[in-house]
């Protein structure tokens, strides 16, 4: 059993739990969980190795009936060569490419090893809030896509 003086040594304090995540931490977490694919893609792609993230989805078999079976994500990698040889990285919000710097669009590395490094940079970066304002305006224009495909 713990010693009398454990419970104070605990800060109480009366609050309740919000019952949803704001739309700005929804945010900070789909650009690090996009961001930490990333990671996980480019160092497999260093150690020769295969990274598969497994998703679930509903298909109809031959019969018509709905089953729920596992495929494997397609993930995209965020880097190409440029064409003085280095390793470019853009950052992505869904399908809008995010310019963290403005007027520019893209991070140069040097090899992969620095390309790893920037990810998880940019990871604790995005976690802090640090692109709040650019992913909300990226997220506003994927809405408003959406808002007009379906006026068609």
């Amino acid at each position: 059993m713990g010693t009398p003086n454990a419970l104070k040594s605990l800060k109480f304090v009366n609050t309740a739990r919000p019952q949803s995540m704001p739309p700005v931490q929804q945010r900070r977490n789909k650009l690090s969980n996009q961001l930490w694919q990333q990671i996980q893609l480019a160092k497999s792609q260093l150690d020769h190795t295969q990274f598969e993230i497994k998703r679930r989805v509903t298909v109809k078999d031959i019969e018509g009936n709905y089953k729920s079976i596992e495929r494997p994500k397609r993930i995209k990698p965020w880097w190409f060569t440029a064409d003085d040889g280095s390793l470019c990285l853009s950052i992505f919000y869904g399908s809008k490419r995010l310019e963290l710097v403005p007027g520019k669009s893209s991070i140069a590395t040097k090899n992969m090893d620095d390309l790893i490094k920037t990810l998880e940079i940019l990871k604790t970066e995005a976690e802090a809030g640090s692109f709040d304002d650019v992913v909300e305006a990226a997220s506003g224009e994927l809405k408003m896509n959406f808002r007009l495909g379906a006026g068609k």
